[in-house]
């Protein structure tokens, strides 16, 4: 079985139409890969099955659109669970290579030997060997498989999940919007609030963990994954209580915390840092 992967140009428009942005220096600092490497995937006229799985599950475009540009009935392996984007989606994928990945293609064929997914996909028995062997995730494959068989990519990918969770349409999840964790801000605690939809192109590409997270008539959209307390807006939890504070970082590891009733000095050690806000929302009255 072969799959067309479609012109390299278009799949990549596609690829940069699903996360947002609208050339290929913002798709290289959204993926952190050189600009070089996806020029070259242009002159090559071939685009990485890899990149291809982790733009489905990232912004769950479905994925035959994405590789022939065709929408069809089919069962869309696109469920992700929400929370891994980027890098850290990208190294599970890479970690799940391999003889995991390779059990996980030959279960969603039905197979039970190595030569019945080569005869099927005229792979040579070496190759599939060469892939147990380093550890390698054959994103091609994984691909065609998932087209072929309607297994989830998710499972597929990461073996996270089940082969046959279901996937949800494209209608539900709109290309160039990104689902995020939204929280509620209330009396010092930080509560589950369901979910939220942000347009990817007000989310940098540097942000680690984005949430939403409201409080009264003003909302946020908050780095979770930010570690180091620096000059900005924060969520901070004081002594068990967590609200968003102004800081201004001073000499010596410390700094000034302020609010709209107050305004302190100390040490850096003497809060714990939740989230850096990145963009604030406010509900006209």
């Amino acid at each position: 079985m072969t799959i067309d992967f479609g012109d390299a140009k278009d799949v990549l428009e596609r690829i940069l139409n699903s996360y947002g942005v609208k050339s290929r220096p913002e798709l290289a600092e959204l993926l952190h890969i050189p600009l070089p490497t996806i020029n070259n995937w242009v002159a090559r006229g071939s685009v990485p099955g890899n990149y291809v799985i982790q733009c489905s599950l990232e912004t769950k475009a479905d994925l035959q659109w994405l590789v022939s540009g065709e929408l069809k009935n089919v069962s869309s392996p696109s469920v992700t669970d929400g929370t891994l984007h980027g890098k850290e989606l990208y190294d599970l994928m890479l970690a799940s290579g391999g003889k995991a990945v390779l059990r996980r293609i030959l279960d969603a064929y039905g197979f039970t030997m190595q030569k019945q997914l080569g005869d099927l996909l005229d792979i040579a028995s070496g190759t599939m060997s060469a892939w147990v062997r380093r550890d390698y995730f054959p994103g091609d494959v994984v691909v065609a498989c998932a087209l072929d068989t309607g297994v989830s990519l998710r499972w597929l990918a990461t073996g996270k999940g089940a082969p046959g969770e279901k996937a949800e349409t494209p209608a539900s999840n709109p290309i160039g919007l990104r689902k995020l964790n939204k929280y509620k801000l209330n009396g010092g605690s930080l509560d589950a609030a369901g979910e939220w939809w942000a347009d990817s192109s007000l989310l940098s590409s540097d942000i680690k963990q984005p949430a939403f997270i409201e409080k009264g008539a003003i909302s946020w959209i908050v780095d979770l994954g930010a570690e180091s307390v620096s000059n900005g807006l924060w969520i901070l939890d004081i002594d068990g209580n967590k609200d968003i504070y102004q800081v201004v970082r001073i000499p010596g590891n410390r700094i000034k915390v302020s609010d709209s009733k107050s305004e302190f000095e100390c040490s850096t050690e003497d809060v714990k840092p939740v989230g850096m806000v990145t963009l604030t929302l406010t509900k006209n009255s």
